[in-house]
């Protein structure tokens, strides 16, 4: 049954629900390797070339309340995280993104915390775009209005990303009483409506079921500005309400990362190296991956904490990890 699913993903042919489901729910080695190298072959018949995506963190001061359940990113949520409080400057952003372009990365996030209407977004977007080459994404979440997203269009936005991170209901309720996932939704429509490139991705391990993961993937089909698609594990963050809930196992991370490849043969199916691990980016790759996210080079001048994790991906490391398995990183 497994190697017919594989045989139709190969073909590019849609797979239905319940065959998405019967990949998630496979055990044995064999037929989870078989998804792992499908999904690689799948990605190499396409491009062997892998994205690198570096990043700017604008603000860590979150006006969400109550604060997500798992965040270490907002100010005072973790002692790992970024506890103290901070707004970057206009000139530590132009050097923080001029040192990204001459590490020779592509490609920059400049992603902030909720409670400005894209405001932070836009002035990020103006200074990267009429100081650098690169491409960006931008991710401030739900924190945006017609008017932000205007602007980030005016100035040669790339790419803007809203993850949903889950679509159970309940679950999104329980990890994020500050959000509603309606408001998502929403900006996921309203960037995919301005006819502008949607990133939305899945937070994963954090108690959803197979079942879940099926139902997101399947309703970001509904975008057809969709042409990105993070998959990140969750980890926990020290001091959080979920600092004791475990982690999401590598093979899960990898289960998923290939399966989403199954589905969505064109589009850039990315992995941020805080997630998985700076040391697991290998195996990222080796599951259809081919957009590795929060690289960052030694030159930063930026102290980084990684989002999802503290750790993240040295440039230097993730260059290496990518052309051992004969892949080409994208400089």
């Amino acid at each position: 049954m497994i190697k017919k699913i594989i045989n139709k993903a190969l073909k590019e042919q849609d797979l239905k629900r319940d065959e998405v489901l019967d990949l998630f729910k496979s055990r044995s080695n064999e037929d989870v390797a078989k998804i792992f190298e499908a999904a690689a072959e799948l990605r190499d018949s396409k491009s062997k070339k892998i994205k690198l995506t570096s990043t700017v963190h604008l603000t860590n001061v979150c006006k969400v309340t109550p604060k997500c359940k798992y965040c270490g990113f907002a100010a005072k949520t973790s002692s790992e995280g970024y506890y103290h409080s901070f707004f970057k400057t206009q000139d530590e952003i132009l050097n923080a993104v001029r040192s990204v372009e001459k590490s020779g990365i592509p490609r920059v996030s400049c992603s902030g915390a909720h409670g400005y209407n894209g405001k932070h977004a836009v002035e990020a977007t103006r200074i990267v775009k009429e100081n650098t080459s690169l491409e960006l994404l931008v991710n401030v979440g739900a924190d945006l209005n017609v008017k932000s997203l205007e602007e980030l269009a005016k100035y040669g936005t790339d790419t803007i990303c809203c993850n949903l991170e889950t679509v159970n209901m309940e679950l999104f309720n329980d990890l994020k009483p500050g959000e509603r996932l309606k408001d998502r939704i929403n900006v996921c429509t309203m960037i995919n409506d301005a006819h502008l490139e949607l990133s939305s991705g899945l937070l994963i391990g954090i108690g959803e079921s197979y079942q879940d993961r099926v139902n997101h993937l399947f309703f970001l089909k509904k975008f057809p500005a969709l042409a990105e698609i993070p998959i990140m594990g969750f980890n926990p963050y020290k001091d959080t309400p979920m600092e004791k809930h475990p982690p999401c196992s590598l093979i899960e991370q990898m289960k998923t990362i290939a399966i989403t490849r199954l589905m969505f043969n064109d589009l850039r199916v990315t992995v941020p190296t805080p997630t998985i691990g700076p040391e697991n980016v290998k195996f990222s790759l080796r599951a259809g991956a081919d957009n590795l996210a929060t690289v960052i080079p030694d030159q930063y001048p930026l102290d980084v904490k990684g989002v999802g994790s503290p750790t993240y991906g040295n440039l230097r490391e993730v260059v290496n990890s990518v052309k051992e398995l004969g892949l080409t990183p994208e400089m």
